[in-house]
């Protein structure tokens, strides 16, 4: 379609898409459907009305589809009907069948059908250049993650002290992580890293991968957010006692339940919506992976609660130690921080249609999203008391150790 029609706007007979890309594809489907009536016409012996094929056959002309029709007659079309984009016009666009063809429209489109009012260049370089900064901000966030994530990783399995089943779950939590920030640049990658191609008709093999990747990778971040809040129910259910035999319960639906989803939303989509590159988030298929994430927030807020009236009653109990008292304050601490922080402003958006707010949307979800891997590393890992008490540990040996390797060589030279 012509690049002055093609303005981001979600007309109501397009199947749900990507706002920016709806009206590109409404116009690829008009011409599909008048490039069907074109290849039935040129199957037929005679046209419906020309006789002896004398006339001029249908024909788009890149906005319109105009049927055939004999010479000397007219056909007429009113300005397409897509809502945000042209003005409610009433004017009819004429193009009359001579011996030399289709005459051309009148009045021209430009004249007839009047675009509603839009932004200058002015705000389009402003929108452009706040896209930009974004992308910047979130790079930075999910890199300064990314390494802290791997960092806090290491620490948990270098040293064996810190080898329990407390700690895998976290490391399952910050694997999470990762996964999301690297779906992320991979997304950006396949997606955006050629600006020749159009992305409202992308819908290659490799996309639809990246995106079912970042689907994945963010519900199985919720879910082990999830399994976070469950396990420090568990702790104070149990009161430290038999949680081994739930790890692999944890991993089943930190990583199980996730995949089963995306399985589902993967099927659904090339069964029923296979079209473009699976990134939109008005189409109903999207509450496949909409509704589990909802699931998992409302659900850790409930855990929130409970925890919270059971943490109450533990620590005015005289019955528990003050070593559990104090176990049960740290973990607590870093999980109820969480729970609310990473929960409660999807809550909110997800009372309002995807199109409210969008500027506050991607601000939490990327820029403040991007830093949440860095916060999670911070609480469980770095600012960990028995953490810092192995690290000072090793640290305490291995400075021992290398005194006494000194003083030995100088002890060796001495006598030598």
């Amino acid at each position: 379609c012509p690049a002055s029609y093609c303005l981001p706007s979600p007309p109501s007979k397009v199947r749900a898409t990507h706002p920016d890309c709806s009206v590109v594809l409404y116009f690829q489907e008009q011409e599909a459907e008048c490039l069907e009536i074109i290849r039935s016409e040129s199957q037929t012996p005679a046209l419906p009305g020309l006789p002896g094929q004398q006339g001029c056959l249908t024909e788009w002309d890149g906005v319109s589809c105009w049927s055939a029709a004999p010479v000397g007659q007219s056909r007429a079309v009113t300005c397409p009907d897509i809502l945000h984009v042209f003005k409610k016009s009433k004017a009819l666009i004429q193009r009359n069948c001579t011996e030399l063809g289709w005459s051309f429209p009148s009045p021209p489109y430009y004249n007839a059908c009047e675009l509603e009012a839009i932004g200058s260049n002015n705000d389009t370089e402003a929108k452009a250049s706040y896209f930009v900064t974004m992308k910047v901000l979130y790079t930075c966030g999910y890199s300064t993650s990314l390494a802290a994530l791997f960092l806090a990783i290491g620490i948990f399995s270098c040293f064996r002290k810190l080898h329990c089943t407390r700690n895998s779950i976290h490391i399952h939590f910050f694997t999470s992580f990762i996964l999301r920030g690297a779906a992320v640049f991979i997304k950006d990658a396949v997606l955006f890293s050629d600006e020749s191609i159009n992305h409202c008709t992308m819908s290659t093999v490799n996309c639809k991968a990246a995106i079912a990747f970042f689907q994945y990778s963010v519900l199985a971040n919720f879910y082990w957010l999830l399994v976070e809040g469950m396990y420090l129910q568990t702790l104070l259910l149990l009161t430290f006692t038999s949680d081994k035999r739930y790890i692999w319960w944890y991993i089943l639906i930190g990583w199980g339940v996730p995949m089963l989803t995306v399985c589902v939303w993967v099927v659904t989509r090339l069964q029923y919506d296979n079209h473009g590159c699976w990134d939109d988030y008005t189409s109903l298929y999207w509450w496949v992976i909409k509704a589990p994430i909802l699931l998992a927030i409302f659900v850790n807020f409930l855990i929130f609660l409970n925890v919270t009236r059971m943490l109450a009653q533990k620590i005015r109990s005289p019955d528990i130690s003050k070593n559990y008292k104090q176990q049960y304050m740290r973990l607590t601490k870093s999980t109820l921080l969480l729970i609310p922080l990473f929960g409660v402003h999807y809550v909110v958006f997800a009372l309002f249609p995807e199109h409210i707010g969008v500027d506050a949307r991607l601000y939490f979800e990327l820029v403040l999203g991007s830093y949440q891997g860095f916060l999670v590393a911070l609480l469980y890992c770095f600012l960990n008391g028995e953490v810092q008490a192995e690290i000072k540990r090793n640290w305490g040996k291995w400075q021992s150790s290398m005194e006494s390797n000194v003083f030995n060589l100088a002890t060796q030279d001495f006598t030598a």
